[in-house]
């Protein structure tokens, strides 16, 4: 009896937990689907405005440009990512002596450094570059993370060493031993990297804010933050304008949720 009260309390917290966790999502898009003055009394029931929601925003704000723009970065930043920090993971784990140790170490110190301090200098730097407004300007100052570095070399260290002597016996290079060998044992490490690398660069702000000046470089957070600007505010397109920004990164997770986890506790098949 007593087991059974305990698995109902937990089974209740779990459930309220999960209710919480969901609502914010529920109540984005039955606002969506409701008017301004609606969405400001907090109404909880889904509406009929949902065209004349989606026309307005389109009437406020160029969305396909800004979905457009959104993707490309995300996606060019994530296969750039995904190469970078696995090859960085990967080398300072197999090939590893006390100077790598010490740069890993000034590596991960760097993850105490805010953004903010370093995005006047990154801004000088990429200016007199002339990388204003362009792709390689948007995911340089993010193509590296020690976050990411850090959590392929932890895979790396469950590789077996004893198969990269043999394949080195064999005759495979060192790149063939990465992209043949490794790269195919780790993929739950890359499902669970490229989720992250992914919803990063989708929901950036800040720095494309500060380097993407062109109106036609605008991306889907700008376009939302845009959308707050001025006198009157129509939360049921700012609303939508919030669903259809999140439904990408919802996508991605959903799909490689299971890879996602077993990526972070660092499980390798």
């Amino acid at each position: 009896m007593t087991r059974k009260i305990r698995n109902f309390g937990m089974y209740f917290f779990l459930t309220v937990v999960s209710l919480l966790s969901v609502f914010p999502l529920y109540w984005m898009a039955v606002a969506a689907t409701n008017k301004s003055v609606d969405v400001i009394r907090g109404t909880l029931i889904p509406g009929t405005y949902l065209v004349e929601n989606f026309k307005n925003l389109l009437s406020l704000a160029k969305v396909g440009p800004a979905m457009t723009n959104s993707f490309k970065y995300a996606i060019v930043c994530t296969l750039a990512s995904l190469l970078v920090c696995s090859l960085a993971g990967y080398g300072f784990e197999i090939y590893h002596d006390k100077i790598k140790d010490g740069v890993m170490s000034i590596i991960l110190l760097a993850m105490m450094v805010p953004f903010a301090a370093t995005m006047i200098p990154l801004f000088q730097m990429f200016s007199s570059a002339h990388l204003l407004n362009s792709t390689l300007g948007f995911i340089l100052p993010s193509i590296s993370t020690p976050f990411l570095i850090m959590m392929f070399r932890q895979s790396a260290r469950s590789f077996p060493h004893d198969i990269i002597e043999a394949a080195r016996i064999d005759g495979l290079s060192e790149i063939g031993i990465f992209f043949k060998m490794f790269f195919p044992t780790m993929r739950s490490t890359y499902a669970a990297a490229m989720t992250i690398t992914f919803m990063n660069a989708w929901n950036n702000y800040l720095w494309p804010k500060v380097i993407m000046m062109d109106e036609n470089s605008i991306t889907m957070p700008m376009l939302i933050a845009n959308l707050t600007e001025g006198y009157t505010t129509d939360y049921g397109s700012l609303m939508l304008g919030v669903f259809l920004c999140t439904i990408p990164t919802v996508i991605i997770f959903f799909l490689l949720q299971k890879s996602f986890a077993e990526g972070i506790t660092g499980a390798v098949k």
